[in-house]
């Protein structure tokens, strides 16, 4: 199975898609294509989501495009359906766990705590995504279970932003950082696209 981070690449920004509508989500795909990202994850949080997922894989096929926020089987039964690249999840649970280890694509579990992380690595997991990671302790906590957890690494997400977010990515256990920064929901209201390329280019350096 293709690891998370390999999925990634070079890439060290997880970048977020929250869109209302399949237009709107394939703009923003658009506009992170643009920057020379090269792989998106689109939040199952609206009832547009799995549309706008669909939208993205068809209209920019050149993307890797992955669900987030996925809690249950029939959520990710759904993402999988339309062509999910990836999952990611905000939590874990036994349950979805045994749900997650037969994915037939690479998963990102979110854990919030080290009984989490120990739960996600017992079924096999060696790449998290720590969430909300500056409510979870941020980069000390990071940096405090790097010797407990030495083969697990993270990709901080939830209230990573741009003046932080080489805090987390000068960690060795941290591959990637997640974030909305680079896509408030401002500039998609105002359709400025612009805003989200110049916010990704300056994101990846």
């Amino acid at each position: 199975m293709t690891r998370f981070s390999e999925l990634m690449s070079e890439q060290k920004l997880l970048p977020i898609i929250q869109a209302n509508s399949s237009e709107q989500g394939v703009q923003i795909a658009r506009a992170m294509a643009a920057a020379g990202l090269k792989l998106v994850e689109v939040v199952l949080r609206t009832e547009e989501s799995l549309a706008a997922l669909a939208a993205i894989k068809q209209q920019v096929p050149d993307l890797v495009v992955g669900a987030g926020t996925i809690t249950k089987t029939a959520i990710l039964q759904q993402a999988l359906e339309v062509g999910s690249d990836f999952i990611v999840t905000p939590a874990v649970s036994e349950n979805l766990l045994r749900q997650l280890e037969e994915c037939p694509v690479p998963v990102l579990p979110g854990v919030s705590n080290t009984g989490d992380i120990l739960l996600a690595a017992e079924h096999g997991f060696e790449e998290q995504k720590l969430f909300p990671a500056a409510l979870s302790g941020g980069p000390e906590f990071l940096a405090a279970v790097s010797s407990v957890f030495r083969s697990v690494s993270f990709c901080p997400t939830g209230g990573v932003n741009a003046e932080n977010r080489m805090q987390y990515l000068s960690l060795k256990n941290v591959f990637a950082v997640g974030g909305t920064w680079v896509s408030p929901k401002n500039w998609v209201e105002q359709g400025n696209w612009q805003a989200i390329t110049d916010a990704c280019r300056l994101a990846m350096h």
